[in-house]
């Protein structure tokens, strides 16, 4: 009885690891494939990347991406050219047509991702580039497509990174170093870069953030001093080179005039929208200008619950409900 016993269990044991589809060795050999197509795409990436710096990748800068043993490297770019995805330029490797299009769908998925966590589902910003780095190996072309859509085919991620189109076009990042920007030019900040995420978390530390408006009030070898109009933010050059900015065309609006929230604004006073905190992206964004909420529009407080929240306001010819945290998205200006 006992031989009979260890024969079944022994039966079912070999049943677990040889099953085809879900059995142990099935499960490895799944890992593997996994772990070789990940190791693959951000090779494939990294070429990318290079690429657009106008330099080329050598064993040398994958190994210090990849971090793995130099057979594995060597493995890893043989199979690489075998499949089309590289070719190989004396100690230096370039992309193939074939290879920039996988590296482009990697990049694809990676940056909607991050827009994903950042705006629908309020993950901060500092913390979707990790995230996103696992998500971007799981994400099918077609997962990618619908995703693009379910946006609104958005064109940059959380930190101002173009997003490749469909089509494989990759616009170049747009945006002047805050290093090499004028003093007391207004700019906007249309670009954060990401890496390395120290200096990105030093960056968001300081308070500074996308579509802020801001100009240079002090530049020296040693501190570049910036403001928004109401505090001021102090970066090394180095750091500052990692804020790209642009030109607005944004009036600053006179102190006669100053711009509350409307959730401050008093009740009976007629605003004026100005514009949606910079920081209100994704679905709050687009709800409140599907609401009408746009610059210009002419919005009033018509009714305060007893707790204060939600808020009714009357907004052209439409009276609607607000809770605060939406209220405070949207920058009006007092006019009667």
């Amino acid at each position: 009885m006992t031989s009979l016993l260890w024969i079944f269990v022994a039966a079912v044991l070999l049943a677990a690891l040889l099953a085809p589809n879900k059995g142990v060795l099935a499960r490895w050999r799944h890992h593997r494939a996994a772990l070789g197509r990940e190791q693959a795409e951000n090779a494939l990436k990294h070429l990318l990347g290079q690429a657009a710096a106008g330099e080329s990748a050598s064993l040398s800068s994958l190994q210090g991406i990849l971090r793995t043993s130099d057979r594995e490297l060597l493995a890893l770019t043989e199979r690489l050219g075998r499949e089309g995805l590289i070719r190989t330029e004396g100690d230096r490797f370039r992309l193939t047509s074939e290879g920039e299009r996988v590296a482009l769908h990697v990049v694809r998925a990676h940056r909607l991702w991050e827009l994903y966590l950042a705006d629908e589902l309020g993950v901060p910003v500092g913390q979707v580039h990790v995230q996103a780095e696992r998500a971007e190996h799981l994400l099918t072309p077609a997962d990618v497509d619908r995703l693009s859509a379910a946006m609104g085919h958005p064109e940059t991620d959380p930190h101002g990174d173009p997003i490749p189109g469909r089509d494989g076009e990759l616009r170049p990042p747009g945006g002047t170093p805050l290093s090499a920007w004028p003093i007391g030019t207004p700019a906007r900040i249309v670009h954060l870069e990401d890496e390395p995420p120290l200096a990105y978390a030093q960056i968001a530390a300081l308070g500074l953030r996308l579509g802020q408006l801001v100009h240079i009030v002090e530049a020296s070898p040693t501190r570049i001093v910036l403001s928004d109009g109401e505090s001021e933010f102090k970066l090394a050059p180095m750091l500052a080179g990692n804020v790209h900015v642009a030109a607005t065309d944004v009036t600053p609006v006179p102190a006669a005039e100053s711009v509350v929230r409307l959730s401050e604004l008093p009740s009976g006073t007629v605003g004026e929208v100005v514009s949606l905190d910079p920081g209100c992206r994704g679905f709050i964004r687009r709800r409140l200008l599907d609401l009408g909420f746009t610059p210009g529009a002419h919005v009033r407080p018509d009714l305060t619950t007893f707790a204060g929240d939600p808020r009714a306001y009357r907004l052209r010819g439409t009276t609607i409900a607000l809770r605060r945290e939406q209220s405070e998205r949207v920058i009006v200006r007092a006019v009667a």
